[in-house]
């Protein structure tokens, strides 16, 4: 079992380990108390290696030296390995959004914001458009351009996708209605859908037969999608357009959907 291609590539991946790593700890766990050169003749990982790899391990949590001589080794149980693990990916999430967090307080993060709006400025309007990959970096356009709104926001999307960000809108849309942001959705969905949504959401939120996912902001920026969510979020695609004859036409398009 210990042998098999596929099992230590897959676990090579779910734990972050090398090959070498990998072998090692298969190894020890399939005999619980062993010796580096048992280990090494189990393994096929040469005995020179073997050390190093077991001294990595050790340090990560994955083994434990056993006191004694001849020094043997004694293979930590796997859920422990998962909680360790689970425990320092939170951690370290954490000591990362608090940096993250800190960062608009830096003189760097102002050297940035200065780059970029010196970088944007001699960009003309029909030259900000462009093509956004990915569906994790869509909902963060998509997000941004709705926080910089000040007058309205049209959105047309899914009860799916409403609802699997449900707290990026949400809180989004709390903070567009404080500044007085006139805020209008439409669903593909059907009409129970839609309240139930507009409960959730804490905006108004009407059914219309509209197969479309898109942001209309201010009636000068919009963001569509050319792919359904049925595709894989990494295959998503949208397109980022600043053009207020382009967008205010559909804007206007979208009023008259919703008064009917």
């Amino acid at each position: 079992m210990i042998n098999k291609p596929e099992l230590i590539k897959k676990l090579k991946g779910y734990f972050d380990l090398n090959i070498y790593e990998t072998k090692v700890w298969l190894a020890l766990l399939s005999k619980g108390v062993s010796s580096a050169g048992e280990i090494a003749e189990i393994s096929s990982v040469p005995r020179s290696r073997t050390y190093d790899v077991l001294e990595s391990l050790e340090k990560r949590g994955f083994v434990i030296q056993k006191l004694g001589k001849p020094v043997k080794y004694i293979a930590v149980k796997p859920e422990i390995v998962i909680e360790k693990l689970k425990n320092n990916t939170t951690t370290y999430a954490e000591e990362k959004i608090k940096t993250l967090s800190g960062l608009k307080d830096t003189i760097e993060y102002k050297e940035l914001k200065q780059l970029h709006n010196t970088g944007i400025e001699p960009i003309k309007n029909h030259e900000l458009s462009t093509s956004i990959k990915g569906r994790s970096n869509l909902y963060l356009q998509m997000k941004s351009v709705m926080d910089s709104s000040s007058k309205t926001v049209h959105l047309t999307s899914s009860s799916f996708e409403l609802t699997k960000k449900q707290k990026m809108f949400k809180e989004t849309f709390a903070k567009l209605s404080k500044r007085k942001v006139d805020i209008k959705v439409m669903i593909g969905d059907d009409e129970a859908e839609a309240k139930k949504l507009s409960k959730k959401l804490g905006v108004e939120i009407r059914s219309r037969p509209i197969n479309a996912r898109f942001v209309i902001v201010d009636k000068t920026e919009l963001i569509f999608t050319i792919k359904p969510t049925n595709v894989h979020e990494d295959f998503d695609y949208g397109v980022w357009i600043n053009s207020p004859f382009f967008t205010s036409s559909l804007a206007y398009m979208f009023e008259m959907a919703w008064k009917n």
